[in-house]
């Protein structure tokens, strides 16, 4: 499953619309999540999906999705890309991962 967070844009065909952090982290929690797409609203919904997959990645219990951000927001690009990133060493250096 593709799934991508925006509360204003709609997702591309074939991707799985949520509006919300919570309903993201639930898809995420579900399982099946293969890749996702961040936007991040002024609650920071991209941020706090970022938190929770790096928290599930460091008990390497989680097998974090393909991310990629599309907000077009510099700041918080610039957030959301360094979260990836640290959950990218994260899974290199804790779990194995090549």
């Amino acid at each position: 499953m593709k799934v991508y967070l925006d509360d204003e844009r709609r997702a591309p065909t074939g991707w799985q619309q949520v509006r919300n952090s919570q309903e993201a982290i639930e898809l995420l929690k579900a399982g099946g999540v293969q890749e996702l797409s961040l936007g991040n609203d002024a609650r920071g919904a991209g941020e706090e999906v970022l938190r929770w997959i790096q928290e599930a990645v460091s008990i390497c219990d989680f097998d974090s999705p393909v991310i990629e951000v599309h907000t077009v927001n510099p700041a918080a690009r610039n957030r959301l890309t360094s979260g990836i990133r640290a959950i990218q060493r994260m899974t290199e250096c804790c779990c194995g991962a090549d």
